[in-house]
């Protein structure tokens, strides 16, 4: 009887398994299977697949809708103000202006290009190809070139397409000063807890340093140092959110 009982229990078992419905896959196969606006992509439901499907002024990237960018360059800014994380900012540095460059009032006066000292105003030599003031102070690093601050948006470590020219620009100077070692600064504004700062600091530090070593700079050369929010330009909470250089 008990052997019986088993046998009639165990195909009890089987018959059941056999009546169920199999379990569902996730993601979709249309549109249609999507909920909440969202739209069907290789069987995943997202935000959009193209521009069309994003809000005015928003664009499709990575299937989400993100804001647009002010600028990407510098020469899309007007007014002599430079294109930082994304905005047309006023400068604050001469080191925002470019090779040879200077802020003034906000405003930057870019340097004219040269090969020679007969190209360029009395008062100004032909130094790296630019006009620059006679006499002006050589950089820290004594190398003949500028490691420009790099700038970030609000609550943000990826770098954006408006900070990658001064990235590799900054890539190139340090390939000239190749002896010398660099401390890659990460800040913050004073928004959030002195913990996460500390922390959003360092990972803004860390994504440029990973951006320069993807260039071809010795990771050894440079130093990760998270500031937060204890060093504040005062300019405002653009110019705070930021990553500066300092040549060791």
């Amino acid at each position: 009887m008990r052997l019986g009982a088993i046998l009639v229990a165990v195909a009890g078992l089987v018959i059941g398994f056999a009546c169920s419905d199999p379990p569902k896959k996730p993601g979709c196969k249309g549109d249609k299977d999507c909920k909440n606006g969202l739209v069907c992509s290789d069987n995943k439901c997202v935000e959009c697949k193209d521009n069309s499907q994003c809000p005015k002024g928003k664009t499709c990237k990575a299937n989400a809708c993100v804001t647009e960018p002010d600028c990407e360059r510098d020469d899309q800014c007007t007014g002599g103000k430079v294109c930082q994380a994304g905005k047309c900012t006023p400068c604050a540095t001469d080191s925002e202006c470019g090779p040879g460059g200077a802020c003034d009032s906000g405003a930057c006066k870019r340097a004219n290009k040269c090969t020679s000292d007969t190209e360029c105003a009395d008062d100004e030599d032909c130094v790296g190809g630019f006009c620059k003031k006679a006499g002006a102070a050589s950089n820290p690093g004594d190398v003949g070139c500028t490691l420009a601050t790099v700038y970030f948006g609000f609550d943000e470590a990826t770098i954006k397409q408006s900070e990658r020219d001064r990235l590799d620009a900054n890539g190139q100077c340090l390939e000239k000063a190749k002896t010398k070692s660099v401390m890659v600064v990460g800040h913050t504004d004073s928004s959030g807890t002195e913990e996460y700062n500390i922390a959003l600091s360092e990972r803004r530090a860390q994504s440029v340093a990973d951006y320069l070593a993807r260039l071809g700079t010795d990771p050894a050369r440079m130093q990760v140092v998270p500031k937060g929010e204890t060093t504040s330009t005062g300019l405002g909470d653009d110019k705070d959110r930021r990553c500066e250089f300092q040549w060791k």
